[in-house]
């Protein structure tokens, strides 16, 4: 958990810390901890913004603790802030089967009920060559910018670890760099996000990534292998070209 982003992304040293943001929890009784912390923090400033990245699984596998999902639903998604969860951890918290941008819709909708003003949907596999992000927030938002939205990110043909911290951290930043306006912070983020991983990667024209990085095994050695070049790229991170676009949800 942590709170204070470089100013290398902010680029505006003069403002504040950013707010907690909590990614990976290993143990429920860190959760529980993390909860207690949380609680404590809203007593000396109600207004405190905790952004949840509720980190337990992809591509429909769990790889957390089966009592984790639970703790995280009824814990920290009540005082959450902001969350992004991708499809998977999105049908943990909601209970709900996700197939659609409507199911999606319903689910942000159901979050926005238990406790998030903003929901932001970081993976959704529901077409074979794009990657679906979905956001929605209640909160006014800047004149001409859409509260409720979707960006079609060509789908990477990679197994990569890191993205979704990465763009938690992009979009932190980008929230506090410009507030009231979350569709430019989604495209923001996933500007730079899709600049790294591209070239990270060393994808070909059609997506399709280097034997080496097609590999499915979790391992140390893989991990390191397939590092994130965020040194390298750092330009991008705080000029990022935006090239996917925010459409209103049909």
């Amino acid at each position: 958990m942590y709170g204070n982003m470089p100013h290398c992304i902010t680029g505006q040293p003069s403002l504040p810390p950013l707010p907690p943001q909590a990614g990976f929890i290993g143990s429920l009784s860190l959760l529980h901890t993390i909860h207690r912390v949380l609680l404590k923090l809203r007593e000396y400033n109600p207004a405190l913004v905790y952004v949840c990245d509720p980190v337990q699984g992809d591509n429909g596998q769990l790889y957390v603790s089966p009592d984790l999902p639970p703790a995280f639903r009824s814990e920290l998604t009540p005082i959450a802030t902001i969350m992004t969860p991708n499809q998977l951890e999105a049908e943990l918290l909601t209970k709900r089967s996700i197939g659609s941008v409507q199911e999606a819709l319903d689910a942000c909708a159901q979050l926005h009920r238990l406790g998030p003003h903003t929901v932001v949907i970081t993976s959704l596999d529901l077409e074979p060559d794009h990657v679906t992000v979905l956001a929605s927030t209640t909160q006014p938002q800047a004149e001409g910018a859409l509260s409720t939205f979707r960006i079609l990110v060509p789908r990477v043909q990679a197994y990569v670890t890191g993205t979704g911290d990465l763009f938690t951290a992009l979009l932190l930043g980008w929230l506090h760099k410009e507030p009231g306006h979350v569709q430019l912070a989604v495209e923001k983020a996933l500007a730079g996000l899709q600049i790294i991983l591209r070239d990270s990667v060393g994808t070909e024209a059609d997506g399709q990534a280097p034997e080496n990085w097609q590999r499915t095994k979790r391992t140390a050695e893989i991990c390191r292998q397939r590092e994130l070049q965020l040194v390298q790229h750092s330009e991008a991170l705080i000029h990022p070209h935006v090239t996917y676009r925010a459409e209103a949800v049909p």
